[in-house]
């Protein structure tokens, strides 16, 4: 390899540069990209389940995230991002089974944005939204919070957790109007 000169390799699923430094004789690393989305919510109405023509499960939901921002009174004021999410196989079957309207998730992703033509207008609509990877149900079953349970979509295999992250709880129900939103 002469000095400068980039190769790219694949290193932990992620795509990266690699270049040699001669000043000191050593190797740096640098990624040229990265889709990847965090996001810790809840779920703004229940999934919407389907599937393709080729029997492969689909779910679509959308997911609230808040930021606490001080305005120039020093109030503090929720603001409120919306997301649209989706999940497929396995993932959506999971979601099917214990996600609901309320249900808070830990879910790491990557950003998609789809076109497609509109049939009745004609014209070109787009949807950006979160491909779900792995995610985390924060919520009991069939709880608005609580729980714990995660599943992990890694290539072929997966695992899904169905035990409580730690003793159960005595608490009140939850209603729709302790949602947030």
């Amino acid at each position: 390899m002469r000095y400068g000169e980039i190769i790219s390799f694949c290193y932990s699923s992620e795509l990266a540069a690699v270049t040699r430094s001669e000043d000191f004789g050593e190797f740096i690393v640098m990624a040229k990209s990265v889709n990847k989305v965090i996001l810790l919510g809840n779920v703004g109405k229940d999934p919407e389940i389907r599937s393709t023509p080729g029997g492969t499960m689909v779910a679509n939901f959308s997911l609230a995230t808040t930021d606490r921002v001080k305005d120039q009174s020093g109030n503090w004021n929720d603001r409120t991002e919306w997301h649209n999410l989706v999940a497929f196989q396995r993932t959506a079957e999971i979601i099917r089974d214990y996600v609901k309207k309320g249900s808070k998730l830990y879910v790491e992703g990557k950003i998609q944005t789809r076109s497609w033509d509109d049939k009745t207008s004609g014209e070109k609509k787009y949807r950006t939204e979160i491909v779900i990877n792995d995610l985390s149900l924060l919520s009991g079953r069939g709880e608005g919070e609580g729980g714990g349970s995660s599943y992990t979509r890694s290539g072929s295999s997966a695992s899904f957790d169905q035990r409580s992250s730690g003793p159960a709880e005595d608490s009140a129900e939850i209603t729709d109007d302790d949602i947030p939103f």
